[in-house]
This record gives C-alpha cells, structure tokens and sequence, in this order.
C-alpha cells in the first residue's frame, strides 16, 4: 500500500510560483511513475505531468509546457511541481498520482493512488 500525502498550494498573483511536494510511503515508491493531474472547478481532472520512475523521462501538457517542472528524490519518496509563470487559468485542486511499475507515463486510467489533492489560486 502507497499513500501519497501533498503539500504545498495555495494563493499566489498570476506571474508568480509555487511548489508542490508529494511525499510517499512505502518501498514502491522508486518503482512507481509519478504525475500531477488538476481539477478545476466544473471541468473534469485533466493531466499536467508525468514522470517515470527512473526519473529520465518527464511529460507535460501543453497548457504547462515551459512553465511547469516535475521531478522526484527518490531518496527522500517525493515528488515535485515548481509552477511558474501562473496563470489564472492554473486555478486548480492538483493532484498528485501514482502508478505501480517501472513505467514512462501516468493517465488518469491506470492511477494506483491518488494525494489528496491540494488547492492553488492564482489570482489576476
């Protein structure tokens, strides 16, 4: 069993930064892709980005290509979000999300474990 607990978040003015932290527990955690979805409210989750579990291959989307970076310490279980340039379009609850195996890429169909999701506002 994983569990992935979030933090950071919060309410930054569009053009600023924020970090996500999502650290896990359990030993599977190196052999797991990581990724970060959103939910905005009325819309459905959609995806940011994706890491693989060695950590070589990151993915994004294009709303955050440029903008957005994701990385993980395996080391310490946790994976990152650093946010820049926001938007407020970037308002969102983001999740973080895992995925069993030594994969490239997460989607949302075949997530293992989910954060429990944390807020970020970005305000105009």
């Amino acid at each position: 069993q994983v569990q992935l607990v979030q933090s950071g978040g919060g309410l930054v003015q569009a053009g600023g930064s924020l970090r996500l932290s999502c650290a896990a527990s359990g030993r599977t955690f190196s052999n797991a892709a990581m990724g970060w979805f959103r939910q905005a409210t009325g819309k459905e989750r959609e995806f940011v980005a994706a890491i693989s579990s060695s950590g070589e291959s990151t993915y994004y989307a294009d709303s955050v290509k440029g903008r957005f970076t994701i990385s993980r310490d395996n080391a310490k279980n946790t994976v990152y979000l650093q946010m820049n340039s926001l938007k407020p379009e970037d308002t969102a609850v983001y999740y973080c999300a895992a995925r069993r195996g030594n994969y490239a890429y997460i989607q949302e169909k075949n997530v293992d474990y989910w954060g429990q999701g944390t807020q970020v506002t970005i305000s105009s």
